[in-house]
Protein backbone atom coordinates (compact mmCIF):
# COMPACT_ATOMS: atom_id res chain seq x y z
CA UNK A 1 0.00 0.00 0.00
CA UNK A 2 1.34 3.43 -0.89
CA UNK A 3 0.84 6.65 1.02
CA UNK A 4 0.68 10.18 -0.31
CA UNK A 5 2.75 12.98 1.17
CA UNK A 6 -0.24 14.31 3.12
CA UNK A 7 -0.91 11.00 4.78
CA UNK A 8 2.81 10.61 5.59
CA UNK A 9 3.21 14.09 7.11
CA UNK A 10 1.63 13.32 10.53
CA UNK A 11 3.74 10.17 10.81
CA UNK A 12 6.94 12.03 9.88
CA UNK A 13 6.13 14.81 12.32
CA UNK A 14 5.49 12.29 15.07
CA UNK A 15 8.77 10.50 14.39
CA UNK A 16 10.65 13.82 14.37
CA UNK A 17 9.18 14.88 17.71
CA UNK A 18 9.97 11.45 19.17
CA UNK A 19 13.58 11.70 17.95
CA UNK A 20 13.97 15.18 19.41
CA UNK A 21 12.50 14.03 22.72
CA UNK A 22 14.79 10.98 22.79
CA UNK A 23 17.84 13.14 22.06
CA UNK A 24 16.89 15.50 24.86
CA UNK A 25 16.53 12.57 27.24
CA UNK A 26 19.82 10.90 26.23
CA UNK A 27 21.92 9.92 29.22
CA UNK A 28 25.06 12.02 29.60
CA UNK A 29 28.35 10.40 30.61
CA UNK A 30 30.37 12.12 33.32
CA UNK A 31 33.95 10.87 33.26
CA UNK A 32 35.45 11.26 36.75
CA UNK A 33 39.24 10.91 37.02
CA UNK A 34 40.33 8.95 40.09
CA UNK A 35 43.37 7.20 41.51
CA UNK A 36 43.44 3.88 43.43
CA UNK A 37 43.93 5.76 46.70
CA UNK A 38 41.82 6.56 49.75
CA UNK A 39 39.77 9.22 47.99
CA UNK A 40 36.33 10.11 49.43
CA UNK A 41 34.63 9.69 46.05
CA UNK A 42 35.01 5.90 46.41
CA UNK A 43 33.16 6.07 49.73
CA UNK A 44 30.45 8.16 48.06
CA UNK A 45 30.08 5.42 45.46
CA UNK A 46 29.90 2.68 48.10
CA UNK A 47 27.28 4.68 50.02
CA UNK A 48 25.06 4.83 46.93
CA UNK A 49 25.40 8.60 46.66
CA UNK A 50 26.61 8.52 43.06
CA UNK A 51 23.72 6.33 42.01
CA UNK A 52 21.37 8.94 43.44
CA UNK A 53 23.12 11.67 41.43
CA UNK A 54 22.82 9.55 38.29
CA UNK A 55 19.08 9.07 38.73
CA UNK A 56 18.44 12.70 39.63
CA UNK A 57 20.28 14.16 36.63
CA UNK A 58 20.02 11.31 34.07
CA UNK A 59 23.80 10.94 33.90
CA UNK A 60 26.18 8.01 34.07
CA UNK A 61 29.23 8.56 36.26
CA UNK A 62 32.21 6.61 34.97
CA UNK A 63 35.44 6.36 36.96
CA UNK A 64 38.56 6.72 34.82
CA UNK A 65 41.53 5.41 36.81
CA UNK A 66 45.04 6.88 36.64
CA UNK A 67 48.19 5.97 38.54
CA UNK A 68 49.15 9.61 39.17
CA UNK A 69 48.20 13.19 38.34
CA UNK A 70 50.13 13.99 35.15
CA UNK A 71 48.22 11.66 32.79
CA UNK A 72 45.04 12.63 34.61
CA UNK A 73 45.64 16.26 33.66
CA UNK A 74 46.45 15.26 30.09
CA UNK A 75 43.03 13.65 29.89
CA UNK A 76 41.45 16.76 31.41
CA UNK A 77 43.24 18.97 28.87
CA UNK A 78 41.91 16.79 26.04
CA UNK A 79 38.36 17.17 27.34
CA UNK A 80 38.16 13.48 28.22
CA UNK A 81 37.35 14.16 31.89
CA UNK A 82 34.53 16.27 33.26
CA UNK A 83 35.69 16.06 36.89
CA UNK A 84 38.79 14.79 38.61
CA UNK A 85 40.20 13.88 42.02
CA UNK A 86 43.98 14.09 42.33
CA UNK A 87 46.83 15.27 44.49
CA UNK A 88 46.72 18.96 45.28
CA UNK A 89 49.79 19.66 43.16
CA UNK A 90 48.27 18.33 39.92
CA UNK A 91 44.89 19.80 40.90
CA UNK A 92 46.30 23.31 41.29
CA UNK A 93 48.41 22.99 38.14
CA UNK A 94 45.27 22.00 36.24
CA UNK A 95 43.33 24.94 37.68
CA UNK A 96 46.14 27.30 36.69
CA UNK A 97 47.03 26.04 33.22
CA UNK A 98 44.05 24.07 31.94
CA UNK A 99 40.40 24.96 31.35
CA UNK A 100 39.67 23.65 34.84
CA UNK A 101 38.57 25.00 38.22
CA UNK A 102 39.34 23.76 41.73
CA UNK A 103 36.10 23.22 43.68
CA UNK A 104 37.16 21.33 46.80
CA UNK A 105 39.89 20.01 49.10
CA UNK A 106 39.09 16.38 49.87
CA UNK A 107 42.10 15.04 51.83
CA UNK A 108 44.75 16.53 54.08
CA UNK A 109 48.15 14.87 54.45
CA UNK A 110 48.75 11.56 52.59
CA UNK A 111 52.40 12.16 51.66
CA UNK A 112 55.46 11.06 53.64
CA UNK A 113 59.18 10.59 53.09
CA UNK A 114 60.15 7.06 54.12
CA UNK A 115 63.38 5.21 54.83
CA UNK A 116 64.03 1.52 55.58
CA UNK A 117 63.19 0.76 59.20
CA UNK A 118 66.82 -0.06 60.07
CA UNK A 119 68.32 2.84 58.12
CA UNK A 120 70.91 4.91 60.01
CA UNK A 121 69.36 8.05 58.46
CA UNK A 122 67.66 10.12 61.16
CA UNK A 123 67.40 13.51 59.44
CA UNK A 124 67.10 15.07 55.99
CA UNK A 125 70.70 16.28 56.17
CA UNK A 126 71.87 12.68 56.34
CA UNK A 127 70.32 11.99 52.93
CA UNK A 128 73.05 13.97 51.19
CA UNK A 129 74.43 11.85 48.36
CA UNK A 130 71.72 9.24 48.88
CA UNK A 131 69.30 7.76 46.35
CA UNK A 132 65.68 8.93 46.77
CA UNK A 133 62.73 7.46 44.85
CA UNK A 134 60.03 9.91 43.83
CA UNK A 135 56.99 9.83 41.49
CA UNK A 136 58.19 12.41 38.97
CA UNK A 137 58.34 16.16 38.49
CA UNK A 138 54.62 16.40 37.73
CA UNK A 139 53.70 15.05 41.16
CA UNK A 140 53.10 17.08 44.30
CA UNK A 141 55.69 14.92 46.05
CA UNK A 142 58.45 16.51 43.95
CA UNK A 143 58.07 20.10 45.26
CA UNK A 144 57.59 18.75 48.78
CA UNK A 145 60.87 16.90 48.48
CA UNK A 146 62.61 20.00 47.12
CA UNK A 147 61.34 22.05 50.07
CA UNK A 148 62.42 19.40 52.57
CA UNK A 149 65.89 19.43 51.02
CA UNK A 150 66.02 23.23 51.04
CA UNK A 151 64.94 23.33 54.69
CA UNK A 152 67.92 21.07 55.43
CA UNK A 153 70.27 23.37 53.51
CA UNK A 154 70.46 21.16 50.43
CA UNK A 155 69.41 21.31 46.80
CA UNK A 156 68.28 18.71 44.27
CA UNK A 157 71.82 18.09 43.03
CA UNK A 158 72.87 17.04 46.54
CA UNK A 159 70.89 13.79 46.20
CA UNK A 160 70.29 11.19 43.50
CA UNK A 161 66.66 11.20 42.39
CA UNK A 162 65.14 8.00 41.02
CA UNK A 163 61.84 8.41 39.21
CA UNK A 164 59.35 5.57 39.59
CA UNK A 165 55.67 4.84 40.05
CA UNK A 166 54.54 5.80 43.55
CA UNK A 167 53.18 2.30 44.14
CA UNK A 168 56.64 0.81 43.60
CA UNK A 169 58.35 2.84 46.30
CA UNK A 170 57.47 0.47 49.18
CA UNK A 171 59.05 -2.41 47.25
CA UNK A 172 62.17 -0.40 46.53
CA UNK A 173 62.46 0.44 50.22
CA UNK A 174 61.89 -3.16 51.31
CA UNK A 175 64.71 -4.37 49.04
CA UNK A 176 66.86 -1.37 49.95
CA UNK A 177 67.22 -0.49 46.28
CA UNK A 178 66.90 3.14 47.38
CA UNK A 179 67.87 4.95 50.56
CA UNK A 180 64.58 6.83 50.85
CA UNK A 181 61.33 7.37 48.98
CA UNK A 182 58.55 9.91 48.96
CA UNK A 183 55.06 8.72 48.06
CA UNK A 184 51.40 8.98 49.05
CA UNK A 185 48.74 6.83 50.65
CA UNK A 186 47.89 3.98 50.52
CA UNK A 187 51.51 3.25 49.53
CA UNK A 188 52.83 5.00 52.65
CA UNK A 189 50.58 3.01 55.00
CA UNK A 190 51.32 -0.20 53.10
CA UNK A 191 55.05 0.23 53.73
CA UNK A 192 54.54 1.17 57.38
CA UNK A 193 51.97 -1.50 58.20
CA UNK A 194 54.20 -4.27 56.84
CA UNK A 195 57.00 -2.91 59.02
CA UNK A 196 59.91 -2.62 56.61
CA UNK A 197 59.88 1.20 56.56
CA UNK A 198 59.48 4.17 58.87
CA UNK A 199 58.59 7.83 58.43
CA UNK A 200 61.48 10.26 58.20
CA UNK A 201 59.29 13.28 57.48
CA UNK A 202 55.55 13.83 56.98
CA UNK A 203 54.08 16.43 54.65
CA UNK A 204 52.60 18.35 57.58
CA UNK A 205 56.14 19.03 58.81
CA UNK A 206 57.28 20.19 55.40
CA UNK A 207 54.31 22.36 54.47
CA UNK A 208 51.62 22.90 57.17
CA UNK A 209 49.09 25.22 55.52
CA UNK A 210 45.60 24.08 56.59
CA UNK A 211 44.72 23.35 60.22
CA UNK A 212 48.31 22.29 60.87
CA UNK A 213 48.32 19.89 57.94
CA UNK A 214 49.36 19.79 54.33
CA UNK A 215 46.61 19.81 51.69
CA UNK A 216 46.74 16.45 49.98
CA UNK A 217 43.96 16.07 47.43
CA UNK A 218 41.71 18.31 45.37
CA UNK A 219 38.52 18.02 43.30
CA UNK A 220 38.52 19.96 40.06
CA UNK A 221 36.15 20.35 37.12
CA UNK A 222 36.52 21.04 33.41
CA UNK A 223 35.23 24.56 32.79
CA UNK A 224 32.91 23.48 29.97
CA UNK A 225 31.17 21.01 32.26
CA UNK A 226 31.12 23.53 35.10
CA UNK A 227 29.29 26.03 32.92
CA UNK A 228 26.98 23.42 31.42
CA UNK A 229 26.06 21.34 34.48
CA UNK A 230 26.70 23.25 37.73
CA UNK A 231 23.82 21.24 39.23
CA UNK A 232 25.69 17.97 38.73
CA UNK A 233 28.93 19.51 39.99
CA UNK A 234 27.16 20.66 43.14
CA UNK A 235 25.74 17.22 43.87
CA UNK A 236 29.11 15.54 43.27
CA UNK A 237 30.87 17.97 45.63
CA UNK A 238 28.10 17.35 48.18
CA UNK A 239 28.58 13.60 47.75
CA UNK A 240 32.27 14.06 48.58
CA UNK A 241 31.33 16.09 51.68
CA UNK A 242 28.92 13.41 52.89
CA UNK A 243 31.56 10.75 52.27
CA UNK A 244 34.05 12.70 54.39
CA UNK A 245 31.47 12.90 57.17
CA UNK A 246 31.05 9.14 56.98
CA UNK A 247 34.83 8.57 57.13
CA UNK A 248 35.06 10.74 60.24
CA UNK A 249 32.10 9.02 61.95
CA UNK A 250 32.85 5.42 60.97
CA UNK A 251 36.52 5.00 59.94
CA UNK A 252 36.38 1.21 60.18
CA UNK A 253 33.33 1.16 57.92
CA UNK A 254 35.16 3.43 55.47
CA UNK A 255 38.18 1.09 55.54
CA UNK A 256 35.91 -1.82 54.57
CA UNK A 257 34.47 0.22 51.71
CA UNK A 258 37.90 1.23 50.37
CA UNK A 259 39.01 -2.38 50.59
CA UNK A 260 36.10 -3.41 48.39
CA UNK A 261 36.33 -0.48 45.98
CA UNK A 262 40.09 -0.26 45.33
CA UNK A 263 41.42 -3.53 46.70
CA UNK A 264 43.44 -1.99 49.52
CA UNK A 265 44.03 -4.25 52.52
CA UNK A 266 41.47 -3.25 55.14
CA UNK A 267 44.17 -3.37 57.84
CA UNK A 268 46.29 -0.93 55.82
CA UNK A 269 43.36 1.48 55.46
CA UNK A 270 42.67 1.27 59.20
CA UNK A 271 46.36 1.86 59.91
CA UNK A 272 46.34 4.94 57.68
CA UNK A 273 43.37 6.47 59.48
CA UNK A 274 44.47 5.56 63.01
CA UNK A 275 48.01 6.87 62.44
CA UNK A 276 46.82 10.04 60.64
CA UNK A 277 48.68 9.26 57.43
CA UNK A 278 45.58 10.23 55.47
CA UNK A 279 43.72 12.98 57.32
CA UNK A 280 40.15 14.09 56.62
CA UNK A 281 38.29 17.22 57.69
CA UNK A 282 34.76 18.17 56.76
CA UNK A 283 35.84 21.72 55.89
CA UNK A 284 36.66 21.05 52.24
CA UNK A 285 36.33 24.69 51.14
CA UNK A 286 39.29 25.87 49.01
CA UNK A 287 39.87 29.15 50.83
CA UNK A 288 41.92 31.79 49.04
CA UNK A 289 44.42 32.18 51.89
CA UNK A 290 45.14 28.45 51.89
CA UNK A 291 45.53 28.31 48.12
CA UNK A 292 47.66 31.46 48.03
CA UNK A 293 50.14 29.82 50.40
CA UNK A 294 50.15 26.65 48.34
CA UNK A 295 50.53 28.50 45.02
CA UNK A 296 53.50 30.42 46.44
CA UNK A 297 55.01 27.09 47.45
CA UNK A 298 54.63 25.75 43.89
CA UNK A 299 56.01 28.96 42.38
CA UNK A 300 59.02 28.90 44.69
CA UNK A 301 59.66 25.34 43.51
CA UNK A 302 59.37 26.49 39.87
CA UNK A 303 56.43 24.13 39.35
CA UNK A 304 54.21 27.11 38.51
CA UNK A 305 55.26 30.23 36.64
CA UNK A 306 54.98 33.66 38.25
CA UNK A 307 51.99 34.46 36.03
CA UNK A 308 50.09 31.24 36.83
CA UNK A 309 46.96 31.79 38.93
CA UNK A 310 44.63 28.86 39.61
CA UNK A 311 40.90 29.25 39.10
CA UNK A 312 39.01 28.55 42.34
CA UNK A 313 35.26 28.33 42.96
CA UNK A 314 34.44 27.80 46.63
CA UNK A 315 30.64 28.12 46.37
CA UNK A 316 30.06 24.40 45.76
CA UNK A 317 31.99 23.29 48.85
CA UNK A 318 30.36 25.96 50.99
CA UNK A 319 26.89 24.89 49.88
CA UNK A 320 27.81 21.24 50.45
CA UNK A 321 28.79 21.98 54.05
CA UNK A 322 25.58 23.96 54.59
CA UNK A 323 23.48 21.07 53.29
CA UNK A 324 25.12 18.40 55.48
CA UNK A 325 24.50 18.26 59.24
Amino acid sequence: MSYGFRSLLPRLLGLTLFALHSAGMAQETVNYGVQPAMQPIYIAKAMGLLEAVEKKHNVKIVFRTFSYGAPQNQAMAAGELQMSSAGMGPAVIAAARLPATLVGISILEQTALLVPVDSPVKSMAQLKGKKIAFPGEGSQQYPLLLKALADAGMKESDVVLFKTDGSQIPTLLSTKSVDAGITWDPHVSNALAVGHSRVLLKAEKIMPIMQGHYVGNGEYVHNNFLAKRPDVVQDLVTANARAIDFILKDPKGAARMWSKEIGIDEKVANFSLSQSISVFNRNMVPEKATLDAYVKFLKDAKILQASDEPKIDARFARKALESTP
